[in-house]
């Protein structure tokens, strides 16, 4: 599971500071460019890996392998996420690198498209999940694309296919807002199927019905699709789907195998055996190889990890990171997990659901060198893995604070959104000075706490998502959500030296005050439509919205025309989380999906079109983004004469065209 950067409130890596350090911002700001550009209302971001030089040759080398494995993988996302994007993007990165000819006007819309095409790995935002299209004529386009074939484009054109068949073919895909519109459908118009109104690649001709008589025999890593009537499960593993580009990522982790702790290389070896079968049998064994690895300061994720793509949360979407410890900045999230069974002992629910001993939790700030498929360009703020429930339970888990990619998003934001949304200037000054340390503890408290707690009924067999479908992310992200918010109040984490004793009580203030504006400030990325599809998204709508219908800690005011949610209640507001904690849990720990269902359609789904038109204006005005891509580290091995790496060198593109170029193997006239 993943920590999502939907917050309101920037948040910073700094953990230090409740110890007296100075604050990230304070420390860099001024010296690095992190915001590069803005496409609508979306921004460009680099990402920095600080301390990657003074790493020692093994762990550089060990690196660059595991950066080339996840290179390999690249194209199996785009494919997942639609089946028209690898052709899409071939087409788009054709038109600019070869521009001469093109009108200039045009040129301009395709360059802009192909950036938000990047960012979101196809034609689909990835918040709203919609189609957007491109900005220009469909006979501009054509006439773009003859232009760039003149100078020298080479467009995938099918067999017996001319440029003009090919235009026709692909202009509803660059063009019709109505065609396959939604990426992920999780709730499609009444009489609709969630798995035919979806327009990713987990299934082709698949629906709900034809699943009721249907035994996956691999859950997570097949696409399905319907042959003759019948369902077939085309595997991802060697010799099956996505063969070629699996059989470089093993190529890469098998060169990086060498460089690895023991640790590390029993989990590459496990994880290369999973890619060659698909199995869940082997998917367990490189879970469990995977978590035992805990003192090695470099690891990696490589493979079809988190399911929240799939409408009915089963179907994994590739991904990969590499990525290294920072020792400086682990101390806070370590001393948590080393906690994590007196936490455990008091969550506010049913104690059939505590478990009697916790197991295993590992936690670290890192610093990432590569995030890409599911992973990035958007990418997350904290990570808790592995996804199996039994794994968690009987080996545990590992959780990783992503500390650069948080410094990031810290330092590219504006500061006005602070006062436009805060009621009173105390309220803004609060999220001012703490909203950083705040909102970095309870993600540290969501992954390595919450997504770490918590046990099943036993006949739900190790697994709550068969029996929620569609409705389990959500659900699993506002438990861990829950956990973070209730526990960031308790004295507990005072006594263990992770917050400031003389600070704690505003800091409290300036957490649940921000995750309760964030209700407000997380519509401006759905600016269009009346429903929410992502889950972090619905959880975060879910619990705001529920404590104001449920307790008494949260206002919902107006003043000059502007709408506020106003936190007014600390001792409510956590009274209320407590006990939608509870009734979380027991909906998980029991598998019960209409009590799911019900918490999200009744709280977290659905919006105001004119509410979010407003808070749109408002954000717009004070240039606050509704997501953010970044663009990663580039690393270049340094070799001798003899062909042996003898330094990997480091250095930041600050553009993402160039990069995502680079990626495909082009580069700009």
């Amino acid at each position: 599971m993943r920590y999502q950067k939907w917050l309101g409130m920037a948040a910073a890596f700094v953990v230090a500071a409740a110890l007296g350090a100075p604050p990230a911002a304070a420390q860099e700001e001024g010296e690095r460019r992190h915001l590069l550009e803005r496409i609508d209302d979306a921004s460009v971001v680099q990402l920095y890996a600080d301390g990657f030089e003074a790493l020692s040759l093994r762990e550089k080398t060990l690196i660059w392998h595991l950066y080339q494995a996840a290179l390999a993988g690249r194209d199996i996302y785009y494919d997942q996420r639609y089946e028209h994007n690898l052709e899409m993007r071939e087409v788009l990165e054709e038109l600019v690198t070869h521009p001469d000819g093109v009108d200039g006007g045009t040129l301009a819309a395709v360059e802009k498209y192909a950036k938000l095409f990047w960012i979101n790995t196809g034609p689909f935002n990835n918040l709203t999940a919609r189609r957007f299209v491109m900005e220009t004529t469909p006979a501009a386009f054509a006439d773009a694309m003859r232009a760039a074939a003149a100078a020298g484009a080479e467009f995938p054109l099918r067999d017996g296919e001319d440029l003009g068949a090919m235009v026709e073919r692909m202009t509803p895909l660059f063009f019709d807002p109505d065609f396959e519109p939604i990426v992920t459908n999780k709730t499609p118009a009444p009489g609709e199927d969630m798995l035919l109104a979806s327009a990713n690649n987990l299934y082709k001709g698949v629906s709900m019905a034809d699943l009721e008589t249907f035994d996956e025999e691999y859950p997570l890593t097949s696409r399905l699709v319907k042959v003759d009537g019948r369902l077939v499960e085309e595997v991802y593993k060697v010799g099956g789907k996505y063969s070629d580009e699996i059989s470089e990522i093993i190529r890469h982790l098998e060169a990086a195998i060498p460089y690895a702790s023991e640790a590390m290389a029993k989990a590459l070896r496990a994880n290369i055996a999973y890619y060659k079968t698909g199995s869940p049998v082997d998917q367990r064994v490189y879970d469990i190889a995977w978590v035992e690895d805990q003192d090695s300061t470099v690891d990696t994720i490589n493979g079809f990890t988190e399911v929240y793509m799939d409408a009915r949360g089963a179907k994994g979407a590739w991904e990969a990171l590499v990525f290294y410890v920072d020792p400086e900045k682990t101390g806070a999230i370590r001393t948590i997990a080393e906690h994590a069974q007196w936490f455990e002992d008091r969550m506010p629910w049913d104690p059939r659901y505590r478990k009697a001993g916790v197991t295993g939790i590992t936690a670290n700030a890192i610093e990432v060198v590569i995030e890409i498929g599911d992973a990035g360009p958007l990418t997350p703020i904290g990570i808790n893995l592995p996804n199996d429930q039994t794994v968690r339970e009987q080996h545990g888990s590992k959780s990783i604070s992503l500390a650069n990619v948080i410094e990031g998003y810290d330092l590219s934001q504006p500061g006005g959104y602070r006062q436009e949304f805060a009621w009173t200037e105390e309220e803004a000054e609060r999220s001012r000075v703490w909203g950083s340390l705040a909102s970095e503890m309870t993600t540290n408290m969501h992954e390595v706490i919450g997504h770490a707690s918590g046990q099943l009924a036993e006949r739900l067999g190790g697994s709550a998502q068969p029996y929620l479908n569609e409705q389990y992310s959500a659900l699993e992200e506002a438990r861990a959500d829950l956990i973070g918010l209730y526990f960031i109040a308790d004295p507990k984490l005072v006594e263990i030296g992770v917050l400031p004793a003389e600070a704690h009580e505003d800091i409290v203030l300036a957490q649940y005050e921000a995750y309760t504006r964030n209700a407000l400030l997380q519509l401006r990325r759905m600016r269009e439509g009346n429903q929410i599809e992502q889950d972090h998204m619905r959880n975060r709508q879910a619990i705001v919205h529920w404590l104001m219908a449920n307790t008494e800690a949260i206002d919902r005011r107006e003043r000059d025309g502007k709408t506020y949610y106003v936190m007014v209640d600390a001792e409510a507001f956590r009274a209320g989380v407590a006990t939608l904690l509870a009734e979380v849990q027991r909906i998980k720990s029991e598998g019960d999906y209409d009590a799911a269902r019900t918490l999200f359609e009744t709280y977290g789904i659905y919006f105001d079109p004119a509410l979010r038109d407003e808070v749109v204006a408002r954000v717009d005005a004070v240039g606050l983004p509704s997501y953010s891509g970044f663009v990663q580290p580039r690393l270049a091995p340094v070799l001798d004469d003899a062909g042996e790496i003898v330094d990997v060198e480091i250095s930041y593109p600050m553009d993402l065209t160039v990069q995502m170029l680079e990626y495909s193997g082009k580069r700009l006239p």
